[in-house]
C-alpha cells in the first residue's frame, strides 16, 4: 500500500528516542520531510542523520524544542513552515512517568507528568491549528496509553494525563473535522528499547529514578519478564517499530476516514 507520504511534512516531538525514533525513521522511509522537535539536541541530530542517510526522497531537520513551553513550540512550527512550506502531520510523542504509588510521588513529579504528557500536546496542537485550519488539511496523532483508558496501578497521574489526551483528541476531532483534519490516539503497550543506542540522555528510560534504568529488552530479568508477559495475550512485548507502523498509517491519507479514535497497540492488554 502506498501511504502517499512523499512530499508531506511531519513534525515528530521527541523523535530522538525509542518510540519517537522509530516513528521518525518510518516517516523517513516513506519519503516524508521531517522536523525532529527534540529537546535532546545531540540525540535528535543523530536520528536526523539516520533519516537523511536513507535517501528515500525526503529531508529531515532538527529543531530544538521544549514542548512544555508554548513559545518554543510556536517558534518550532514557524521554522518548520519556513523550511518546508507547510506542516501536514503532527505526532505528539513526548511523555514521561516513573511508576510509584500516588502517595509516594512528590508534587514536582506530578507536575512533570502533567507538563510533559498533557501540556505538551495542548501546546503543539495549538501551534499547528491555524496553519492546518487555513490549509484545510492536517493529521494529528498523539501517543496515549492504556493507563488512560482503564487506569493503572502506580500510574495514577500519568493515567489521568493520558486519559485527558484521549478526551482532548476526540473533542478536537469534532471541532476540526470540518477542516479535513484527522486526529487520533495510539496507546502502546510496554515498549522497552531494543538498544541503548535508540535512546538519548533525556529519555525516561535513562532517569536515575527509573526502576530499570538503562535496561533493554534482552536484559530484563527472567522473573520480571515472566510477570510482564502474563498481562499480554500475545505473550511478548512490543517493539517500537510496531507502534510506529500504526502511527504512520493513521497519519496518512490511507486513514482519511478515521478520526477521533483510540487504537491500542498493546498485544491485547486491554481489548477496550
Amino acid at each position: 500500500m502506498d501511504l502517499g507520504l512523499k512530499g508531506k511534512t511531519a513534525v515528530v516531538t521527541g523523535g530522538g528516542s525509542n518510540i519517537g525514533r522509530a516513528i521518525f525513521l518510518t516517516f523517513a522511509k516513506e519519503g516524508a520531510n521531517l522536523v525532529n522537535a527534540e529537546l535532546d539536541e545531540k540525540q535528535g541530530l543523530k536520528v536526523v542523520g539516520e533519516a537523511n542517510a536513507l535517501r528515500a526522497g525526503g529531508r529531515a531537520i532538527e529543531i530544538k524544542t521544549d514542548v512544555t513551553n508554548p513559545d518554543s513550540v510556536k517558534a518550532m512550527v514557524e521554522k518548520g513552515v519556513k523550511e518546508f512550506g507547510q506542516i501536514d502531520i503532527l505526532v505528539n510523542v513526548v511523555g514521561w512517568t516513573i511508576d510509584k504509588l500516588f502517595i509516594e510521588k512528590s508534587r514536582a513529579e506530578w507536575e512533570k507528568e502533567v507538563n510533559l504528557n498533557l501540556w505538551s500536546v495542548i501546546n503543539c496542537c495549538r501551534a499547528v491549528a491555524d496553519h492546518m485550519i487555513g490549509r484545510k488539511y492536517g493529521k494529528i496523532v498523539s501517543i496515549g496509553s492504556d493507563a488512560g483508558r482503564m487506569g493503572e496501578y502506580r500510574e495514577a497521574v500519568y493515567g489521568g494525563t493520558k486519559g485527558a489526551v484521549i478526551a482532548l483528541s476526540k473533542a478536537l476531532a469534532r471541532e476540526w473535522g470540518r477542516y479535513s483534519i484527522n486526529i487520533n490516539v495510539v496507546c502502546p503497550g510496554a515498549t522497552i528499547p531494543q538498544s541503548l543506542e535508540h535512546v538519548g540522555e533525556l529519555s525516561m528510560t535513562k532517569d536515575p529514578n527509573a526502576p530499570y534504568k538503562d535496561i533493554v529488552q534482552k536484559d530484563i530479568p527472567d522473573e520480571i519478564k515472566a510477570q510482564m508477559l502474563k498481562a499480554y495475550p500475545l505473550r511478548r512485548l512490543a517493539t517500537a517499530q510496531e507502534i510506529a507502523n500504526a502511527v504512520v498509517f493513521l497519519a496518512s491519507d490511507a486513514a482519511s476516514f478515521i478520526t477521533g479514535q483510540t487504537l491500542s497497540v498493546s498485544g491485547g492488554y486491554t481489548m477496550m
